[in-house]
Formats: C-alpha cells, structure tokens, sequence
C-alpha cells in the first residue's frame, strides 16, 4: 500500500519584512497600489506543496510517493535531497525545456504575506498518468490531490474516481484563481477535504454550495485553524476540535499547513482516529513554523514523542511511540 502525493514542485524564496504591510497601504488607494518594502533576510529553500508533504511524511518514518513536474534543476540537488528523507522521486516527471516552479514570498512582523508563484515546468503535470504509478507501487491507500497545475489537478482527481482510488482534495492556493466549476469536479467524491478556515468559505461562496452540501460531497472536511488548531467535520462524527500544539516560537508560516497534513496523514497510516492524527498533524505544524524553510526541521523519534506528550498527554504520545519508533 502506498500515499501518492500530487502537487507543486518549486524553489521557495522567502523574505522578511520587520515592519507591518498595513501601515503602508491606504486602502481608498487599493486601485493604485505601487509599493515597495525593504527586506532584511533572503531565503532559497526547497519548497513546494508535494515535496513539503512528503518530506513531512519521511521524517515520520513513511515512504511517500512524489508525483508532480519539475525542470531538469530539479535533478541536481532536490531529488536526492528527498531520496535521503524517505521519498520515492521514481516518478517525478522532468520538463526538458522549463525550470522548476519558483514561489517567492515576503512575510511581515504579524506573519502576514505577499507572494507570487511562477508555475515553470509545474504546467506540465498535466501529462501525469497515475494508472503506471500504481501499476509499479501497488494500489494507494490515499491519493493527495494539492495545488498544482489545474489541468493535471483535474485530471488526477478524475482517474481517481474512474479508477475507485480513495483520493484527499487539497486545492489550496489554486482557490483564488479557480471557478466554482473547477472546484466543484476537484472536491467532489473526495474521502478528505483539506483547507484552511479562509480557504473553507472560499469553497462554499465559489461553489456555490453550503457547508452542508459540501460535508454530503466529502467524506471528511478538515479545517486548520492557524494557532487555534484544527476542526474536523464528519457525516459520522460529528466535530472534533485539536488544540494547536502549546509553546511554539512562530518564526516563518511558509509550509505550516503542509506540515500538518504530512502528520495527520502519518496517523492515517498508523490506524489513528482523526483526533489522534490531527494531534501528530498540529505537532509537525510545529516543527515547521519554527524554522526557516519548509524542510529544515529535524527531531529524534524521542523528541517528536515527548512533544506530543506535552501537548496531548501520556496516552497519545505511547500511541506515537508505538508507531515512529
């Protein structure tokens, strides 16, 4: 059995700005907007919604499946960067004429964002066939569909209900530029629907359909929150509501949101309920909104285990235990 993991494949640089974007905008001059901040610091780092996931999904001891497009720079460094943490690169397709997606990202004082991505070889992720992948890996256990170039989103969100696979809708960044007939064929038949509490209403105005409508559509609807945690809605269970992991210094949002999917899918993995993935979910958000860069954390099995003992208690973290060690 196996997670594929659909989606961007891009180099982040990720700047910082020590002043508020706020105060320099004057909102009866929106329409003429011209400004420009001076950074202090200038990040390169591997990034991408994909590789962060399954990065995230190594450190846990998994192997994920990477399936998106990137350019021949790609080949350099990244892909064995991700080979040493657990993921299989196998079957990453290799652009011959475009570089890998570019994200660029400036982040204020109170981690508010202006960023632009370049999709670059990304466009061609539409040429992806997962039938091959699985006919190599076995049948998946989940397919993550995650931002990405829209053709091949819905594309892979197509052979996935062609084929019976049980597949994740995460359309994330690609709401805000998506009709609400794209994102209907995204979402629909979905096993997990993930979105942050912004993306949640963009998806019910879009859509046009209500929070009730969606919820018949999916199976599960998972809300993260931001330094509140995160909301699961379910037809069976109702909802279940995590604290976000207490005591974290936040230093860069960038990937926060990866970070917890690769952990609530870890406790997918493991047998876990939803509350007790999302408890592993919030503590990898952790990890990452700690550090600079969406792959640069690093813990020990022991350390991971005993910050989830903290946060959730002696009886998550020897589930936890069980499992990463």
């Amino acid at each position: 059995m196996s997670l594929l993991i659909c989606g961007s494949i891009a180099t982040d640089h990720l700047m910082t700005f020590r002043g508020r974007f706020r105060d320099s905008l004057v909102v009866e001059q929106l329409d003429k907007l011209a400004v420009s901040f001076l950074v202090d610091e200038l990040e390169i780092r591997r990034g991408g919604v994909a590789p962060n996931m399954c990065f995230g999904l190594g450190r846990l001891g998994l192997r994920p499946v990477l399936v998106g497009a990137a350019g021949e720079d790609f080949t350099v460094d990244y892909r064995s960067w991700l080979e040493r943490h657990g993921v299989d690169c196998s079957f990453v397709h290799i652009s011959e004429s475009k570089h890998t997606a570019r994200f660029i990202c400036t982040t204020d004082s109170s981690m508010a964002q202006f960023a632009s991505f370049y999709a670059g070889a990304m466009a061609e992720a539409r040429l992806i066939e997962l039938a091959p992948i699985v006919a190599r890996v076995g049948t998946p256990d989940y397919v993550l569909i995650a931002a990405d170039d829209p053709e091949g989103m819905l594309r892979h969100t197509r052979e996935c209900r062609q084929r019976g696979f049980r597949f994740i809708a995460d359309p994330s960044q690609q709401l805000a530029f998506s009709e609400g007939e794209l994102i209907r064929d995204l979402i629909d038949g979905a096993t997990y629907l993930f979105s942050n509490e912004y993306e949640s209403h963009m998806i019910e105005s879009k859509t046009g359909w209500s929070a009730e409508e969606i919820l018949e559509r999916v199976g599960i609807q998972v809300t993260t929150l931001g330094a509140d945690g995160v909301r699961i809605l379910s037809r069976d269970e109702g909802s279940i509501e995590v604290k976000a992991t207490p005591g974290v210094t936040a230093v860069e949002p960038t990937g926060v949101g990866d970070g917890f999917r690769a952990g609530f899918l870890a406790g997918l993995e493991w047998g876990f309920g939803h509350e007790r993935a999302a408890q592993v979910g919030c503590t990898l958000a952790a990890y990452v909104v700690e550090t600079v860069g969406t792959q640069e954390y690093s813990f020990t099995p022991e350390q991971f285990v005993e910050r989830v003992r903290a946060a959730y208690g002696d009886d998550a973290a020897t589930d936890v235990d069980s499992h990463l060690r």
